[in-house]
């Protein structure tokens, strides 16, 4: 697909530095940096010293010029960089002068978008560019170079193969329904269908971890003022972030930290205690960290161990609607206050950890506790995945199990056909073999401008 326009954007962040780089792609993309530098351009892959002119000629920067003739380009068409200074306002002027010159300004994630729309890219690996640049632990960023690579794109398509290789038995079992040998009886197809499941699931299984890579955990620390909760966001971050006191209630709004935790991103979120209060600023504090328990993906509940406390009476106080083993965790703090006999009891299936946060004991049991508590087990050949992979594919899962029923149950060769069909299209999502417009849209308008 070969678009008209060409493209022009300032490639580097905002703000100052040595270089900053403009992008242009498109048609006219040699033609506009000819007229900008009124020299002819290096070769192909060649960096060339040139000076770039305004309407008048005067001289508005100089640096570098890089060609890159289609197909071999990052977006498959003519491609100029243009590497400037990094300064904002020599940047825009430079950026001016190209849009004067016929380029149109591109839109966030268009670079990314006809590389895709061109076959350089699947969907899965123009993705990763996005991932990568976001990536907030070195574990994230290999894995998203892996997608980026084609890993991910490779396990799907191989179990593209195999769904097809399947429909194809099937569509010649219900073709030829006159021969005497009852193909969707005799064991292969549902041999073959299996195959596909368990493939799938394999799969799904290592999406599963890239998701957690990308997107992280919600973790929010909740409960009574004075608990300990500011010390253990310390404790756990590595570093003074929140402030701690023996004054109840000294945090009064939420307090959010970016964290690494064994290798899978965190977003520690520290919140004000949860009481009856008077306190017009403490009751927006609670407020606050009542929507932040809504949207956590787990919860923990710091007691003081030393106040003798039922951690459980005070999850049904706090989290009544919340009250999930898989959400919730229960953390006794100030162990080293009391004695061992007030730190055991029975916790109807939660997950109890005793810690002293000011001591740090006990911490690292507590972060081999969340790791394991949101499944996180990354592997070597982990990708990077998202919720939209994920959902692509227990949509496959369903068709597989419809298929599965129809052939085994009903042994109804057209329903089959059908349901593979509509797995295939579930699947082919993930790598843009079947996408809606909109979906395009929605996902390249989410990558930075000039990418």
């Amino acid at each position: 697909m070969q678009h008209q326009t060409t493209i022009a954007a300032i490639a580097t962040p905002p703000g100052r530095g040595g270089v900053g780089v403009i992008r242009l792609s498109g048609p006219q993309a040699y033609a506009i940096a000819e007229q900008l530098t009124q020299k002819v351009l290096p070769k192909a892959r060649m960096a060339g010293f040139r000076q770039f002119l305004d309407l008048q000629g005067e001289v508005l920067d100089e640096g570098l010029v890089i060609c890159f003739p289609n197909p071999n380009s990052f977006t498959g068409e003519d491609v100029v960089e243009l590497q400037g200074h990094g300064g904002p306002v020599i940047q825009n002027a430079l950026l001016a002068r190209c849009l004067e010159l016929g380029a149109m300004a591109a839109k966030a994630g268009e670079f990314s978008m006809r590389a895709f729309e061109n076959g350089k890219l699947d969907l899965v690996q123009a993705e990763a560019i996005a991932d990568l640049i976001d990536a907030t632990s070195q574990a994230a960023a290999r894995s998203a170079v892996r997608s980026l690579q084609g890993a991910f794109s490779h396990k799907v398509n191989t179990v593209l193969e195999k769904l097809i290789h399947l429909r194809l038995h099937v569509e010649a079992a219900i073709d030829f329904p006159e021969e005497e040998i009852d193909f969707l009886a005799d064991g292969k197809i549902l041999s073959l269908l299996q195959d596909v499941q368990q493939s799938v699931a394999a799969v799904q299984q290592s999406a599963r971890q890239g998701q957690l890579l990308r997107e992280g955990l919600q973790v929010v620390i909740a409960g009574k003022p004075n608990a300990g909760k500011s010390s253990l966001l310390n404790a756990l971050a590595g570093i003074e972030r929140a402030i701690v006191t023996d004054i109840a209630g000294t945090t009064r709004d939420v307090l959010h930290e970016k964290i690494s935790l064994n290798g899978l991103p965190i977003t520690l979120t520290d919140t004000a205690g949860l009481r009856e209060t008077g306190d017009v600023v403490e009751k927006e504090g609670i407020r606050r960290a009542i929507k932040e328990i809504e949207q956590a993906d787990l919860l923990l509940l710091v007691y003081d161990l030393s106040q003798g406390e039922d951690p459980l009476q005070l999850a049904r106080e706090y989290f009544e609607h919340h009250l999930e083993p898989k959400r919730l965790m229960l953390i006794g703090n100030k162990c080293d206050l009391t004695d061992a006999a007030a730190q055991i009891g029975d916790f109807q299936g939660f997950r109890h950890i005793t810690v002293s946060a000011k001591q740090e004991t006990g911490v690292q049991s507590l972060i081999e506790a969340i790791t394991a508590h949101a499944g996180f087990q990354p592997e070597e050949d982990t990708f990077i995945a998202r919720t939209r992979h994920l959902d692509a594919m227990k949509r496959t899962q369903h068709y597989l199990a419809e298929a599965h029923e129809q052939l085994v149950v009903f042994h109804a060769g057209e329903l089959v056909a059908e349901s593979l069909r509509l797995a295939q299209n579930a699947l082919g999502e993930i790598t843009g073999e079947f996408s809606a417009d909109d979906l395009l849209g929605k996902i390249f308008g989410s990558f930075c401008i000039g990418k």
